[in-house]
């Protein structure tokens, strides 16, 4: 079996192999869009997920969301440079601190002043709901990085 990218630039079709998984995946991410968190946040949150993982299919489709949501270009373009920038609230930046700190896990184990600090943020529910989503997104920006199964539309 090859791993090639073909013409439509997938290189191996997860979906139509494993179906079953695919499903409970979809399930799972259908799952994390039935939150009590600000869906605008979320989808910066997804972006900087995949920005930080290198997934083009993930980032092209969270910004496309982001702006469909009613997110600002100026916002969306500095999300890879959130610290420096003054347009995030305190409680995106505790959420975008956390998804960075999640994503890369082989640099650092997520440090007790990360977490406390989304702690002072987000109730007890709403965090565990945040950690849910940026671990959701990572493993679609592995799955998508790796076999890139989905074409860009």
């Amino acid at each position: 079996m090859t791993t090639t990218t073909t013409a439509t630039g997938i290189r191996l079709d997860v979906d139509a192999l494993a179906p079953h998984i695919s499903k409970a995946m979809n399930a799972l991410d259908a799952a994390t869009r039935k939150t009590s968190l600000e869906p605008a946040m979320l989808e910066l949150v997804r972006l900087r997920a995949s920005q930080i993982n290198g997934c083009l299919y993930c980032v092209d489709l969270h910004t496309r969301d982001a702006r469909a949501g009613g997110e600002s270009e100026r916002r969306i373009a500095a999300v890879p440079v959130w610290r420096e920038a003054p347009f995030f609230s305190t409680r995106e930046r505790a959420a975008l601190e956390l998804t960075e700190a999640m994503t890369r896990l082989a640099d650092n184990p997520v440090a007790d002043a990360v977490v406390d600090g989304a702690k002072a943020e987000f109730a007890d529910v709403e965090l565990a709901e945040l950690m849910w989503v940026i671990t959701v997104i990572n493993a679609w920006n592995r799955l998508g990085n790796t076999a890139r199964p989905w074409p860009l539309s």
